[in-house]
């Protein structure tokens, strides 16, 4: 017998009695029949609903045939009466997010004719996909008109319309339905089949924002947060651009000039040490010495500087010049040579030298894993 559906009958259901009609242990726990529950499992891109039967925890919750299983972390007596009780705050939220997709989704199909390609609703917000390309004007223009849809605060109905009925309505759906068919409809906004439980009017969902979108297979995939999922986004942001205003002694509104400045000096601040740099370089190659062997450097600068501490060493050097900049583990290095096949070096060295690199005969790059004192005893 199929599990009565107490969601479809009040969405608002945060407690209710049910009978244990079955019980089994699974891998990860319990799976649990009920004779009824307002737990909604997971179903059309939205995680199942969590809570407590009695002592023990449902974390989960599928359908099959008809019949709803019950995660549970503990069993549960065959027969027994129990109480449920749902995470209503982990409900509400989706309820709201759920409810503010189909505004969305609604207000994008008809302004641009585009379908709703995919949808997920988890933990934090969010994702749908569409099948057109979308741009930020016209998401900002979207947002917009959700949340007005919002503000008038007009009903959202949710009912089974019989087949006759179903025949002759206009509705978005993935599928191509025909009967027993729920249909939930945003007064003047949208009208589309869906299993999930909504909120039964716009004014409770909350402020809508669509948080960021990319292109994806040929449409668009946005982020989105509704009700109180937004307003935890908006205080974590808040916080964030607050605290940035605190470090760069800036009002809030200005604290995008802030950090272009902070940037600039930044720059600013690189060129002037890559250019220091630079001169150490030439003067460390200027001060060599010519050496019978190889010859091994330590110096902290860029590629470019390696570079021409190699070409420098190999000129004064009878092996191999090896200049190394960074610290034991995360060394960057350039080596070079007159008299040897650098190629056949590194491929010959690289394990003793816990190296990778690679180039052309005179010179190659790469990084090595190697301790400063292993790097020595080698090349000594």
């Amino acid at each position: 017998m199929d599990t009565r559906k107490l969601y479809y009958e009040n969405a608002y259901t945060k407690r209710f009695t049910a009978q244990v009609m079955d019980c089994r242990q699974t891998a990860g726990g319990w799976d649990v029949i009920l004779s009824a529950t307002a737990f909604f499992p997971e179903e059309g891109g939205q995680a199942a609903d969590t809570g407590a039967l009695g002592a023990v925890h449902v974390t989960g919750a599928h359908e099959r045939g008809g019949v709803i299983l019950h995660h549970t972390d503990g069993p549960l007596p065959v027969g027994e009466t129990v109480e449920g009780a749902l995470d209503w705050p982990e409900r509400f939220r989706k309820m709201q997010n759920h409810t503010a997709e189909h505004i969305v989704s609604g207000l994008i199909h008809a302004e641009y004719g585009f379908e709703n390609t995919g949808f997920h609703l988890g933990g934090d917000g969010c994702t749908v996909d569409f099948g057109g390309e979308l741009d930020r004007r016209q998401l900002d223009e979207i947002e917009w008109a959700a949340n007005q849809a919002v503000w008038r605060d007009v009903p959202v109905i949710a009912r089974f319309p019989s087949t006759p009925e179903l025949a002759a309505m206009e509705y978005r759906s993935k599928l191509d339905l025909t009967s027993n068919v729920r249909i939930v409809t945003v007064e003047g906004v949208d009208v589309c089949a869906c299993c999930a439980p909504h909120v039964s009017g716009t004014g409770q969902i909350g402020p809508i924002k669509i948080l960021d979108f990319m292109r994806h297979r040929g449409g668009t995939r946005l982020w989105m947060k509704a009700g109180s999922d937004a307003m935890a986004d908006y205080r974590a942001r808040y916080e964030a651009s607050a605290a940035i205003s605190g470090l760069l002694n800036t009002p809030q509104g200005e604290i995008t000039a802030g950090v272009e400045r902070l940037l600039e000096q930044r720059d600013g601040l690189k060129r002037e040490i890559s250019a220091l740099r630079r001169q150490a370089a030439e003067a460390m190659a200027a001060s060599l010495a010519p050496a019978p062997g190889h010859m091994l450097l330590f110096f902290q600068g860029d590629e470019d500087a390696l570079r021409l501490l190699a070409n420098a060493g190999m000129e004064k050097c009878a092996g191999v010049c090896a200049v190394f900049s960074g610290q034991d583990g995360d060394w960057r290095f350039v080596m070079a040579s007159r008299q040897t096949d650098m190629r056949a070096f590194i491929r010959q060295n690289g394990p003793a030298l816990s190296a990778r690199g690679g180039g052309q005969e005179r010179m190659v790059s790469g990084r090595s894993t190697a301790s400063k004192a292993d790097l020595e005893a080698f090349f000594r």
